[in-house]
């Protein structure tokens, strides 16, 4: 074979690779570069947001804290975010534009409405799905986010607690400190900060989770002791400050009455308190339908050999619920056992 086509066919076939459309190495790494780009923009946009809520304003060093690149990069960022409109400076600070507030809140929305189908659809471990839906958040237009919503029976709460705002709107209010509380005073867990992602998880192994109604203990310089249901829990100090809580509502008896329905004995009956907001969407409406509403008692007859899943009385019907499931359930055993037992048999 001549050299010289040989030669040719190779420059051919490594240009192909090279640079054939969508498909060639350069312009993956364009398309790839691109979407590195984009992502960062909307992470300083999501950082501004935060700081604003917090009544502080970006800064140069806290965009390069949260880009972790060099000034350089940083500059580019800004700049592409100031000439987009979504981003203005003041000074040596930044701040977002309505335009760029309205992205930034959108964000926002679609990692929580992302968080709550990887826990309740997806049946993604609720520890993993935070860095899930960080990867995700920026493929989701605001059309995917209200169709995703509209799906879920629009949830108000991602699994950590926080609000899912309809697009556009604002409502970040999550609680108070536990910390603030006195040893006595009762309240709900509302929100369990999900960073340091440590902390959560070991929040998470405590068997914590928003909705759950408490009382305090004993605070010291250690940390803070909380009774949940019948059973005792020990925070540290750092874990006590990922923590937000709220009062219980003013016909909510004595938290320590309190316990989910998982934790309840075999074959004792108990009154449904409340559903966990930590349960939004298809799942919270399942149990609703099933019978698990407020007031309606409610009793453990059958469990399988490994205790999962569990055989639940319930309005005249023996119902199969998961040990996720039941402890989504917050109910409040019933002293009056005979009285109960007729309730039982009668279905209510």
């Amino acid at each position: 074979m001549n050299p010289a086509i040989w030669w040719l066919g190779v420059s051919v076939v490594v240009a192909a690779v090279l640079f054939w459309p969508r498909y060639g190495v350069v312009p993956r790494l364009r398309v790839r570069a691109s979407a590195r780009d984009s992502e960062r923009e909307d992470n300083v946009l999501k950082h501004l947001l935060h700081e604003a809520q917090a009544g502080r304003r970006g800064s140069f060093a806290s965009l390069a804290g949260i880009l972790r690149v060099g000034d350089r990069h940083v500059l580019r960022v800004a700049a592409r975010l100031r000439a987009a409109g979504l981003v203005a400076t003041e000074g040596r600070d930044f701040r977002l534009t309505p335009a760029g507030e309205l992205r930034a809140r959108h964000l926002v929305r679609a990692h929580r409405l992302l968080e709550r189908y990887l826990v309740d659809e997806a049946r993604m471990p609720v520890t993993a799905v935070h860095r899930v839906a960080e990867r995700l958040e920026h493929r989701l237009s605001e059309a995917d986010a209200e169709r995703l919503s509209a799906s879920m029976g629009h949830p108000e709460h991602d699994p950590h607690g926080d609000p899912i705002s309809s697009a556009g709107e604002s409502s970040d209010d999550v609680g108070l400190p536990i910390t603030a509380w006195q040893v006595g005073e009762t309240g709900r867990l509302v929100h369990l900060e999900d960073e340091p992602a440590s902390t959560y998880r070991s929040l998470v192994q405590l068997g914590l989770q928003p909705g759950q109604a408490f009382r305090v203990t004993h605070v010291d310089a250690d940390g803070i002791g909380l009774a949940i249901g019948d059973r005792p829990v020990r925070l540290t100090i750092e874990q006590a400050g990922n923590i937000s809580v709220a009062p219980l509502d003013d016909d909510t008896a004595d938290a320590g009455d309190l316990v989910r329905l998982s934790d309840l004995p075999d074959h004792a009956v108990a009154e449904i308190d409340s559903l966990s907001p930590a349960f939004q969407g298809f799942t919270r409406r399942r149990l609703l339908d099933l019978g698990f509403t407020p007031g309606t008692r409610v009793q453990p007859v059958l469990a399988t050999f490994v205790g999962d899943p569990r055989a639940y009385r319930v309005r005249g019907t023996t119902i199969a619920l998961r040990r996720d499931q039941a402890s989504a359930i917050v109910v409040r055993p019933v002293d009056d056992v005979a009285s109960a037992h007729a309730d039982m048999r009668t279905g209510r």
